[in-house]
């Protein structure tokens, strides 16, 4: 799985691109995906927030039909 961008590396992401750099050419100076520049300048711009998002999304317990059967017992 990947790991997430550290903050430095952030901020230089979004003050290389807000100088004027395109977001291709700031992938490749600092070693980093294309796709990751691009939706860091997008959730920057939406929410100025440098955070990253959530990694992975909620799972439900496997056992959760059958939890009131469980509990009973």
């Amino acid at each position: 799985m990947a790991k997430a961008l550290d903050l430095d590396l952030r901020r230089r992401l979004v003050a290389a691109v807000e100088a004027g750099a395109s977001c291709r050419s700031v992938a490749a100076r600092f070693d980093v995906s294309e796709s990751a520049v691009i939706k860091l300048m997008r959730r920057y711009r939406a929410t100025g927030s440098l955070a990253p998002g959530k990694l992975g999304g909620h799972r439900r317990p496997i056992l959760e039909a059958e939890r009131d059967w469980l509990l009973k017992r």
